[in-house]
């Protein structure tokens, strides 16, 4: 944290869920903070590492919800820094992951605030992690690609990913925020080729004790999500290395014996 005069805000990613995946850092400007400005994703658990005299300000933005505007967070941190605070914006997963940190630096720096970001895993990795899917593993991919589901149109270009070039492109996808719109992102994928066959998983609220996990085939993938009741936050993973998951072994004797069957 900076010791100078000069106002200063931490953007601290606070990991998928499980404390004890904090970094160091994070765990020192928490611990020193004067307010918190937090987000709904944050476990409840990493709160209770506050001191008992800091503020809490909770500022979540959920889709389908009733959020905090972004500008609102923007004044709220201008204040409490100008106020002298010791100031943390803390965000689940990294803040430069989907968390719009860059959009708070920016206006930040802007009116003359010092930032210093906090890195946090990021639920892309962590997630996948949590079930033992390597996110890149050059057995089955030479890279992997995080994405947003996100049904809203990318505000510089006026489009959203190319699903079709995703599908063609060999990678590891990572969906942040895709459940709502999984039957759509699997008719894309499929339409531009991708197998109903490749591997598929999702991974609700990994690291916290209400963790919730599904193995499945792309095309089984909206579906599986409805039956098993797999709600957000949740991560999807669409690639061959889904294959290393635990349990995928069983899933496919599974499914050769239900072929067996019908055949």
């Amino acid at each position: 944290m900076n010791t100078s005069s000069t106002p200063c805000v931490s953007l601290v990613g606070a990991g998928p869920g499980d404390p004890e995946l904090l970094t160091l850092r994070a765990l020192n400007r928490l611990q020193a903070a004067d307010v918190v400005l937090c987000d709904d994703l944050v476990d409840r658990r990493v709160l209770a590492m506050l001191r008992s005299d800091a503020r809490v300000l909770h500022v979540g933005k959920r889709g389908g919800c009733v959020s905090t505007s972004q500008a609102f967070i923007h004044q709220l941190m201008l204040r409490e820094a100008r106020e002298g605070k010791r100031v943390v914006r803390l965000k689940g997963g990294d803040p430069f992951v989907f968390g719009r940190g860059g959009e708070e630096c920016q206006a930040l720096r802007e009116a003359g605030i010092e930032v210093e970001v906090v890195p946090g895993i990021t639920s892309g990795i962590a997630a996948p992690a949590a079930v033992g899917i390597p996110v890149t593993d050059r057995r089955h991919a030479p890279g992997v690609a995080f994405i947003t589901g996100h049904n809203r149109a990318d505000a510089q270009s006026g489009a959203g990913p190319d699903w079709a070039a995703l599908a063609r492109s060999g990678l590891t996808l990572v969906i942040y925020m895709g459940l709502a719109r999984c039957e759509a992102l699997v008719a894309e994928l499929r339409a531009a080729g991708m197998d109903g066959d490749m591997p598929a998983a999702a991974i609700a609220a990994a690291h916290t004790p209400q963790q919730r996990q599904l193995l499945c085939t792309l095309d089984g993938l909206a579906q599986g999500l409805r039956d098993e009741q797999i709600s957000s936050p949740a991560i999807l993973v669409i690639g061959e290395v889904v294959r290393e998951a635990h349990g995928w072994a069983e899933l496919t004797q599974e499914l050769q014996q239900r072929t067996a069957l019908v055949g």
